[in-house]
């Protein structure tokens, strides 16, 4: 299935929310950002704010360089934010490798033995155009999917927004809304029953949790880490 493109006129007003978001010097807070109440998740230059799910700190695999840090090959495992998050909005650039996958997961609570994404639902992260999985970039997995596709070409940063709160989750990529949703409606407990995730009894109920990004085995970098407390 082939997804519309967003024109390049259009691509530059609803792009500007994106380059407002990031506006400045990668790994930075602008002033107005600052007083907004954002922090940033990675300056740059450490993962200090992030450790291996269900581990202590962070496996070599994951390196920090120029600017961004880049799981560089499969082993690396999940990073997980330190704290644990209820309400909040983040932004993040992501560049994926050809053919690659990697995702970005919310709400996780760790269990030992259990993959995180048995808690925590998941914005898919892709290459749209050379990566075999038919859940695309920005989608949330399994659940909700956009009927566009504002992604970038493999090597070029990608810059994402989610607003995730008890009224509301919105999905942003590039500037343009992908989906919303509420967690816990009954549109929700539908399409979880009807996902893989429906052999989880404990998906998608945690208030509060870790940020996860994903070990898929691919090659992927992010930056520009930035999170809002909104409770």
């Amino acid at each position: 299935m082939k997804f519309p493109k967003i024109p390049f006129l259009a691509g530059l007003v609803f792009g500007s929310v994106a380059l407002g978001a990031n506006a400045g010097e990668p790994n930075t807070l602008t002033d107005e950002e600052k007083a907004d109440g954002w922090q940033l998740l990675f300056d740059g230059k450490d993962l200090s704010n992030f450790r291996n799910y269900n581990g202590e700190g962070i496996n070599e695999k994951w390196q920090v360089k120029d600017g961004a840090f880049t799981l560089t090959e499969k082993g690396g495992g999940d990073i997980i934010t330190k704290k644990e998050y209820g309400a909040f909005e983040i932004k993040l650039d992501y560049k994926i490798s050809e053919g690659g996958n990697s995702g970005l997961m919310y709400h996780v609570t760790e269990v030992k033995g259990s993959p995180p994404w048995h808690t925590g639902p998941e914005m898919q992260i892709q290459d749209n155009v050379h990566g075999h999985d038919p859940q695309k970039a920005g989608w949330l997995y399994q659940l909700y999917a956009a009927d566009t596709d504002a992604t970038k070409p493999v090597g070029e940063w990608n810059t994402v927004h989610l607003i995730i709160t008890p009224e509301k989750c919105v999905h942003y990529m590039n500037g343009v809304k992908y989906v919303e949703y509420v967690k816990g409606s009954k549109d929700w407990d539908e399409k979880v029953a009807a996902s893989k995730f429906s052999k989880f009894p404990d998906f998608g109920k945690p208030t509060k949790g870790h940020i996860n990004l994903q070990d898929h085995g691919n090659v992927v970098s992010f930056r520009n880490v930035k999170i809002k407390p909104l409770d």
